[in-house]
């Protein structure tokens, strides 16, 4: 018998196709690696509405790490904690102002499940929209009237830079940043000191696995802090280099089974 290891999945770019589906294959081999007594968990950047559906499909009974580390708990087990640690309301309303000094599209904060648009915005509301949030249209300075566990400014490309460059002189102290992959130019902001490893570590000392038996699979640059946290940081064959870089090992693309692939070697599944 391998030794229990714990399994943190991404999901876009890597446990999912393009398609958005998880393969038969993938599907398979997490199946055995969890009869095996392995345990399988989901570290995403995506809000739980928008991921509960793939915890379901898998079976799962982890907790469960959304909004890249700023919201965790236990889908299954409401006693396992609920943790939540979002931005602060007066620096997210600092941030709207400003953004009013540049160009840019659109502002939205969520609450948990709640979805706060600066403006009305057909394009977004189908991805936000997901999950069927209660959303809430109008200037964030007088709508919002909680902390949000996350920001996203969505902007032009010549923009984003600028705008990036002025939250990192103003607020550093007090938020995260990164921008979302092409073609989407958005600025995603949440608080400081968060990530997806935070959640990671708080199911390792759970479950009591060391980060020598994590494994963690990613592709993008908010899977970085997880994949340098877990002894196994493993990246998609379709990963940007960056992870590619830290990463201890390259796995095949998402298109190529490359979790499951992984998995089978090894974990020695047959």
């Amino acid at each position: 018998m391998t030794e229990r290891h714990l399994i943190a999945l991404d999901l876009d770019g890597t446990l999912l196709k393009d398609d958005k589906t998880i393969s038969l294959k993938n599907k398979e081999i997490l199946k055995k690696a969890r009869e095996e007594g392995h345990i399988v968990m989901i570290a995403t950047g995506r809000p739980y509405r928008s991921s509960e559906m793939y915890y379901h499909e898998l079976e799962l009974d982890t907790p469960i790490v959304n909004f890249n580390g700023a919201f965790m708990h236990h889908p299954r087990n409401p006693s396992w904690g609920y943790y939540h640690e979002p931005l602060d309301i007066k620096v997210a309303k600092d941030i709207v102002e400003t953004c009013r000094a540049y160009q840019f599209h659109n502002i939205i904060a969520e609450v948990i499940d709640d979805v706060y648009f600066h403006y009305h915005d057909e394009k977004l509301l189908d991805i936000f929209g997901f999950g069927n949030p209660k959303i809430t249209t109008g200037d964030l300075c007088n709508y919002l009237n909680d902390s949000p566990t996350s920001m996203l400014i969505h902007t032009e490309e010549d923009q984003l830079h600028v705008i990036r460059q002025h939250l990192s002189d103003v607020h550093a102290e007090v938020i995260d940043q990164r921008s979302w992959a092409a073609p989407w130019h958005v600025i995603e902001i949440i608080r400081a000191g968060l990530n997806k490893a935070v959640g990671l570590k708080k199911a390792s000392e759970f479950f009591q696995i060391p980060a020598e038996r994590i494994i963690a699979f990613g592709d993008e640059d908010n899977d970085l802090e997880m994949l340098e946290f877990a002894g196994h940081g493993i990246a998609m064959g379709n990963a940007i280099e960056k992870v590619k870089n830290i990463a201890n090992e390259v796995t095949l693309t998402n298109e190529e089974d490359g979790i499951g692939i992984y998995l089978a070697d090894f974990l020695n599944i047959k």
